[in-house]
């Protein structure tokens, strides 16, 4: 293998390879990148088993041929290589590489071992807008659970269904979903896509081009411009969020998302770990009255709001439904209750975006 390219447009999509490379395999192979030269371009592909990458990036290729090439010294090297072209130039597993002045030589790997990738399969593909799918990411994946005793709900459930689809995630605790309005029907699918791999391919979206998503046996694959990635899909029964979700109230709260979010901010700097990082909330006519008790002391905080319904008493994990508030990009959003004991519904207003998150409220001693 010989190939020419240059050194930011071969260090960009290093980045993007090393997206699926795990620290903690014990699988030598796998701890690199596999480089494949062929028809002017360089294919880079990296998975620990769970997640792959394949992406592409134009280039001269003087030779054909591939080389497995460990992740962290190539992006190690070309990271601090000079803004100039690049020569890669392989013999049998030893290889050299060249930039102005500097020249590097190692030794890779053989990549007869390196796994295979799925097939694509053309027939299951569903189509949507880059910057929708990274909304849909950013808004739901947060809310996953850690807690690999219940894998399925480590992953957000992927839903589509005639014109509609919801990305879901939730733990126990809250419950996150965006739903989607689609151009064209779908026939129904119901996966399981890991919390990781969303995460990584939300940092490779950075455009608003058409993203191909298509799902083969036990496995997604989206497609993004020159990349492909891969991950396996989770097992598991999901939980029935529809049933769980309900928008009756008894109380009903409208105020000014940045207010409410910084006034909980500031009362959770004293809520302690030990409490469930409770803070309470007294909703009267008019007023939201935030505060917080722990052993170094108590925080006061009152925002402003429109209140319909009955006055309430209720308290929360603070990281919870700050968690919900942040990625509201609405400037105003609604508080839906139905007394201190039942979750509470969050969603925004004067906005586009269907979303809805749910919070489990904590239990008060009285109650």
């Amino acid at each position: 293998m010989k190939i020419e390219i240059t050194q930011k447009e071969l260090q960009k999509h290093i980045n993007i390879a090393q997206k699926a490379i795990s620290s903690r395999t014990a699988i030598q192979i796998l701890e690199g990148i596999l480089f494949v030269a062929k028809d002017n371009y360089l294919k880079l592909t990296s998975t620990d088993l769970e997640l792959s990458v394949e992406t592409k990036v134009p280039c001269i290729v003087e030779q054909e041929g591939s080389i497995v090439i460990n992740s962290s010294m190539i992006g190690n090297i070309v990271r601090k290589l000079p803004d100039a072209p690049v020569t890669i130039n392989t013999v049998g597993e030893s290889i050299q590489i060249k930039c102005l002045q500097s020249e590097f030589n190692l030794i890779g790997q053989d990549p007869v071992d390196y796994p295979h990738l799925p097939d694509k399969n053309e027939e299951t593909k569903l189509t949507l807008k880059e910057e929708v799918l990274k909304d849909a990411i950013k808004q739901t994946v947060f809310a996953a659970s850690i807690d690999e005793t219940r894998p399925a709900l480590t992953g957000v459930l992927f839903k589509a269904a005639e014109k509609s689809m919801d990305f879901v995630a939730l733990d126990g605790f809250r419950i996150s979903l965006r739903n989607i309005n689609l151009d064209k029907e779908y026939n129904e699918i119901k996966e399981i896509i890991p919390a990781r791999a969303l995460n990584e391919l939300q940092k490779i979206l950075d455009g608003s081009e058409d993203i191909n998503i298509s799902f083969v046996p036990g496995h997604v694959i989206f497609e993004v411009r020159d990349t492909l990635v891969y991950s396996r899909l989770l097992e598991g029964k999901f939980i029935n969020y529809s049933d769980i979700i309900s928008f009756d109230y008894e109380t009903k709260v409208v105020v000014d998302k940045k207010l409410l979010q910084s006034s909980l901010e500031r009362a959770s700097l004293l809520a302690s770990v030990e409490k469930a990082n409770l803070v309470k909330l007294n909703v009267t006519d008019g007023n939201i009255h935030i505060s917080s008790n722990s052993e170094i002391g108590s925080v006061n905080e009152n925002v402003i709001c429109d209140k319909t319904g009955e006055d309430l008493e209720i308290a929360f994990n603070a990281r919870y439904i700050l968690d919900g508030l942040k990625i509201i990009d609405s400037e105003k959003c609604e508080l839906l209750f139905t007394g201190s004991l039942n979750p509470c519904i969050i969603r925004p207003i004067d906005d586009d975006i269907n979303y809805t998150y749910l919070v489990l409220p904590v239990r008060l001693a009285r109650n």
